[in-house]
């Protein structure tokens, strides 16, 4: 049971933090009490905003202390109200957002260490800047934060090539729940000395601790890049020319991406500026880039030879490839706003789940037929990264219906059923957003005895009071 701050606790922090770094005023709080996608609105005592790793110690000792839950937050961006209180009110936001520093970026090493609060698009400009490239985006780089980004195991259009941030997370800075502080920036390539406390907070959704720094890989500057969007009339096919191109350009590939039809649809009616890329309508869409580092061949002739080849194999039905960086921009925009035109379109039960990639062009299919047969009227909205088996899976409303009615009374079991597909595929009903406050009752439904007794029990040894991110990841 969490206790509730009292006056003289709040007074405490306030005199540790001062007015930058302590408040409680209602206008202050608002913004941060409401998750990314407006589902879920909860309490908090305070909002705390530390400086730096020192002063987060000392926040976490005296919350340690008197019992009071943490929710460590960075730019709120969570697809599943992982940064979110609950309504109690009992509990403190912990803001990383003061923390922007980048204390080091090294071309020699290839290394970033970036403080918990830095944006993305910031890291990209300052790795840019040194001819370097974080290999790591997503349309909410404007404000998701490193902390977040490696707290939640983020994944974004790149994983094909370079993989989700724990591939990316060479060290560590983190809080402890005791208040010790865990000093594992060290960028060492090989370290064996044991449990592996890097990858351990990476993905805990700040259930074991705040993390405060992370030291970052990077890779050389893209001199180059291609990218070409496809039409083609299956999912299998989309499949078949991945393996084509790999075969071709080799890891220069870096984002597949399949869009529907009705996606595209979405974003052409509801996104201001975008155009349709081909000048007829395909069943299905892909978005595809290779790049290539200075001194390497331009990928675009390669790729445009590639795709010439299956468009004459009949393998897909036309393809553009951008001839300038504002062309491929513009594809870009047309796969990052599918989200933002579904939102717009209405409301739907969103689900990011990863299955194994030979399974993924039957699922995206099959999976939809399924779904829409058990719950008459709906309709399935499935894209995503083809090439790392992640699907994200909406299903939409009846048309006419009452959305937020609806989705009250049948999303749960709407969720239910989706996942039970993704379980027979041998999937995931979570590849990158996390468990968070969303998937929590579905996770304890699905997991099997071992993985959850394995996850309380590591956190019961490093959080025996409870008090990080209660509600979050486990019951």
């Amino acid at each position: 049971m969490s206790a509730t701050p009292s006056p003289a606790f709040l007074d405490t922090l306030a005199d540790l933090l001062g007015p930058r770094g302590f408040t409680t005023a209602p206008a202050d709080l608002a913004p941060w009490l409401t998750d990314w996608r407006g589902r879920i609105t909860g309490a908090a005592a305070a909002l705390l905003s530390p400086a730096d790793a020192a002063e987060t110690q000392a926040i976490v000792r005296l919350a340690a202390e008197a019992g009071v839950p943490l929710v460590p937050q960075g730019g709120n961006t969570s697809m599943v109200a992982g940064a979110t209180p609950d309504a109690s009110g009992h509990a403190l936001i912990v803001s990383t957002r003061r923390m922007r520093a980048i204390r080091s970026l090294s071309p020699d090493d290839n290394v970033a260490v970036a403080e918990a609060g830095v944006i993305l698009a910031d890291l990209h400009d300052a790795a840019e800047a040194q001819g370097r490239r974080f290999p790591l985006s997503l349309a909410a780089k404007g404000s998701a934060t490193i902390g977040g980004l490696v707290s939640t195991n983020a994944g974004g259009t790149q994983v094909l090539r370079f993989g989700t941030m724990r591939a990316l997370v060479l060290g560590i800075e983190a809080v402890l729940p005791s208040g010790g502080l865990f000093d594992g920036l060290s960028a060492l390539r090989k370290d064996n000395r044991g449990y592996d406390l890097r990858q351990l907070l990476a993905g805990a959704e700040g259930t074991l601790g705040i993390v405060t720094a992370a030291s970052l890989r990077l890779v050389p500057a893209a001199a180059a890049r291609s990218v070409a969007w496809v039409g083609l009339d299956d999912t299998e096919a989309a499949l078949t020319l991945l393996r084509r191109i790999e075969a071709r350009l080799g890891d220069t590939i870096e984002s597949f991406e399949i869009v529907p039809a009705e996606a595209l649809r979405l974003v052409l009616a509801h996104v201001h500026g975008t155009r349709a890329p081909l000048a007829g309508a395909h069943p299905w869409n892909l978005l595809i880039e290779a790049t290539a580092p200075e001194g390497a061949a331009d990928p675009r002739d390669a790729l445009t030879a590639v795709l010439g080849d299956a468009i004459e194999a009949g393998l897909v039905q036309d393809a553009t490839v951008a001839a300038s960086e504002a062309q491929a921009d513009a594809l870009w925009k047309l796969r990052e706003s599918v989200s933002e035109a579904e939102r717009v379109d209405g409301v739907a039960a969103k689900h990011d789940v990863a299955l194994p990639v030979s399974a993924m062009p039957r699922f995206l299919v099959a999976g939809a037929d399924t779904v829409e047969r058990r719950f008459p009227g709906v309709r399935v909205l499935a894209f995503g990264h083809l090439g790392d088996g992640n699907v994200h899976f909406n299903v939409r409303a009846p048309l006419g219906a009452d959305d937020r009615a609806w989705l009250a009374a049948e999303g749960a079991a709407i969720s239910a059923f989706v996942h039970d597909l993704v379980g027979v595929e041998g999937g995931s009903l979570s590849a990158e957003h996390g468990i968070g406050q969303t998937k929590l009752a579905e996770f304890v439904r699905t997991a099997s005895p071992a993985r959850l007794g394995a996850l309380r029990a590591i956190k019961a040894a490093l959080d025996p009071a409870g008090i990080m991110n209660p509600g979050k990841l486990l019951p």
